[in-house]
């Protein structure tokens, strides 16, 4: 069942949209947020060359102005987004931040200009371009398609196996799980949180954790603010930055799109029609056009957020608030910040095995909800390449510009959607 009546209240959720989480329980509730993503967030800074402190700090703040644009109706949460990683890095080589804060700029622009469009022209087409068919696999595509990332976290100590890591891994996979399936009430919400606390404190226990950044942190720090003509003045217009980020805002919408798609399933709400697909495609672009202000890299929706609400069933806005003013203000807390990063990759990776999923068993539930006709070659069709295409990671690329695999494989099933006929002519 979808509904776009706000008195209406999901029977599978613990908490529902608009419900506010008991005081005592609210600050675990969004912490388990903040720590799922934190991983992920302060990477792409790291890579890039910017403070992880800003990304930290755009990351909570651009997920507040994406609630506030979408009228608090929405439970997503912003962050770093990967895929501009490759020109970042490019540019900060060449024009400094300065040309990455104007292609960040862009990349919200962009995604102003086409929320606008769809404003006029509404959002209808969505119903018959994303069937269950294309949904429910395009879906799957969106949990599986970072499985080797989490395989890598929990299995590789830098570049070499370990099988201590990977220990850790599985210890905080089935210790996640057990919270999950026996723990009652408040405790089983929280699962996840005490399965990477369980894994942090293993970790500890055997030696990879390294205390040395926490010791040599300042309590107190502002993060490495880049404001425009005040920090830096930029000395032209980078065109070139300009161009080889806007393309790629293409690829993180259909990457948007699929979160929506998500969470459309889990909430039993249909956010494409209210508060409108114009709304959340606004929402991200305005994050992105305060992040390139401040410092930050652009920002998109993230799925291992949506991994966390699809376990414990609480989609309320109000932690997804709390877990944005926690990421805010932890940019301005050196120490909490930097312990938080000694979190290691096999515990990030044994949670990342539930969190992906269980985003790719929601494309299943699609399917099967839907009572999806596998013995009709066109559906077969549709799903295959659809999976092959966006699992694989079967990328697009043009000089600079790439599209990633689940946009390719997002484009095809629309595509096949669209052109192929009901039945094949060997089933008439």
């Amino acid at each position: 069942m979808e509904t776009n009546d706000k008195n209406y209240r999901n029977p599978e959720a613990v908490l529902d949209l608009y419900e506010r989480p008991p005081l005592a329980s609210w600050p675990l509730l969004s912490l388990q947020h903040l720590f799922s993503m934190f991983g992920a967030t302060v990477l792409v800074p790291l890579l890039v060359g910017l403070d992880p402190s800003i990304a930290l700090f755009s990351s909570g703040i651009g997920t507040i102005l994406h609630i506030l644009i979408t009228k608090g109706r929405i439970p997503a949460y912003m962050s770093s987004s990967f895929s501009f990683i490759v020109p970042s890095v490019a540019l900060m080589k060449t024009a400094g931040y300065a040309g990455v804060a104007q292609g960040t700029i862009a990349v919200g622009l962009v995604y102003l200009i086409i929320a606008t469009i769809v404003g006029f022209v509404g959002s209808d087409w969505i119903d018959r371009a994303l069937p269950p068919i294309v949904v429910g696999p395009i879906v799957i595509v969106i949990g599986l398609s970072v499985a080797g990332s989490a395989a890598d976290n929990a299995m590789l100590n830098g570049k070499t196996y370990d099988l201590k890591y990977f220990g850790i891994a599985i210890f905080t996979l089935l210790v996640t799980v057990l919270f999950n399936m026996y723990l009652k009430g408040f405790w089983s919400n929280i699962a996840i949180l005490l399965g990477i606390v369980c894994g942090y404190a293993l970790s500890v226990a055997l030696g990879i954790v390294d205390f040395s950044k926490v010791a040599s942190t300042p309590w107190f720090r502002l993060p490495a603010f880049e404001f425009p003509y005040i920090s830096y003045t930029p000395k032209r217009i980078y065109w070139d930055a300009i161009l080889s980020f806007a393309p790629i805002a293409f690829v993180t919408m259909a990457e948007h799109l699929g979160h929506i798609m998500v969470l459309d399933e889990l909430t039993h709400r249909n956010f494409f029609k209210n508060p409108g697909l114009h709304r959340t495609l606004a929402g991200d672009g305005t994050a992105s056009i305060f992040a390139g202000l401040v410092g930050g890299p652009p920002i998109t929706s993230y799925g291992e957020n949506i991994g966390v609400m699809a376990v414990n069933k609480i989609f309320s806005v109000y932690v997804i608030i709390g877990a944005a003013v926690f990421a805010a203000l932890f940019g301005f807390v050196g120490k909490i910040s930097a312990l938080i990063q000694t979190i290691p990759g096999p515990v990030i990776g044994g949670i990342s095995f539930v969190l992906f999923g269980v985003i790719a068993s929601s494309g299943l539930r699609i399917l099967v909800d839907n009572k999806v006709d596998f013995n009709r070659k066109r559906n077969l069709m549709i799903a295959s390449v659809i999976l092959v295409i966006g699992i694989g990671n079967a990328y697009l690329k043009i000089g600079t510009f790439q599209f990633t695999g689940i946009g390719v494989a997002t484009v095809m099933g629309i595509l096949l959607n669209l052109i192929l006929p009901r039945e094949a002519l060997s089933e008439e």
